[in-house]
């Protein structure tokens, strides 16, 4: 069963562990990968640790009416911010223009909680802030 509800005007939310599992990411990647992790952290956050394949907008942008980068325009969102707050704003965002989206509970703090995959700008191991 999806977790992106039926009505997309109203994003759902998941564990970290579900965003992983969702967008191939780590263990919890299970063959059903067929959502995009969108980030929407500040860049200096992104460099310091993000999931690895994840892509990354910015929620300013994206409330100023950014479009998605081209890596998240094929298929459903899942978003991710450092705490959950931002991701939840932007999937809002999202559902009003007609994209399927959900955001995950308490963003990267508890993916990185969960021994999920982090990695800096460089490709090594990050840290999230």
């Amino acid at each position: 069963m999806s977790f992106f509800r039926r009505d997309r005007r109203v994003p759902g939310r998941v564990t970290a562990q579900e965003a992983a599992a969702r967008t191939g990411q780590g263990k919890a990647a299970e063959g059903g990968a067929d959502a995009v992790l969108l980030d929407v952290r500040e860049p200096h956050e992104w460099q310091a640790g993000h999931a690895p394949r994840a892509v990354h907008l910015p929620l300013s942008a994206l409330a100023a009416g950014a479009g998605l980068p081209a890596g998240a325009q094929a298929g459903p969102i899942v978003v991710i911010c450092r705490s959950g707050n931002r991701s939840r704003r932007a999937a809002d965002l999202l559902a009003a223009r007609g994209t399927e989206a959900v955001d995950v509970i308490g963003g990267m703090r508890d993916w990185a909680a969960a021994g999920l995959p982090v990695v800096d700008s460089r490709g090594g191991n990050g840290t999230v802030t």
